[in-house]
């Protein structure tokens, strides 16, 4: 379980990076850490970890959900 919640963090703080250049849909950020490993599963979970810690809003715009730093 703590390898599970290193990839989650370590998830979390590369899809952080990403919207430091600007707002993505949750398609974008999975397509993007993909080819770095990680599954889909697993970024879905760090982007609820960045929820959760209030550092993201969640936007649904149409049939997209875009994510962006608060």
């Amino acid at each position: 379980m703590k390898d599970m919640w290193l990839k989650i963090g370590e998830a979390a703080g590369k899809i952080y990076h990403l919207l430091e250049e600007d707002e993505k849909n949750i398609t974008k950020l999975k397509e993007s850490l993909k080819s770095e490993g990680y599954n889909e599963t697993i970024v879905i979970m760090a982007i609820g970890w960045l929820a959760r810690e209030d550092k993201v809003n969640i936007i649904k715009d149409g049939r997209k959900w875009i994510i962006r730093l608060k």
